[in-house]
């Protein structure tokens, strides 16, 4: 099973960002972020909740409870979800 400091890490570094821009794109310090990422600590409640916002996934995927991330389409038109839908089945067949 995942753990929530692997997941933390694993998206923060998919999305390219380092410790310092998630750290301050959710109100907190550096440190915080490191020490969730090295397991020191957890993110209170409330940071979880801005952490799924942020990554846009459950707080159950990144508590390591589910491991489907699902994609918000809401006021997406029908093309343009086919769109991306087409953009993802070309990547699985890579």
């Amino acid at each position: 099973m995942v753990m929530l400091n692997q997941r933390i890490k694993e998206l923060r570094l998919a999305r390219g960002i380092n410790q310092v821009k998630l750290a301050e794109a959710l109100g907190v310090t550096k440190q915080s972020v490191s020490n969730w990422e090295n397991d020191n600590i957890q993110p209170s409640i409330e940071i979880l909740m801005k952490l799924a916002e942020y990554f846009c996934v459950s707080t159950d995927y990144l508590l390591g409870l589910e491991e489907k991330i699902t994609l918000d389409v809401s006021n997406l038109s029908a093309e343009e979800i086919a769109h991306i839908q087409q953009i993802i089945n070309d990547i699985r067949k890579k």
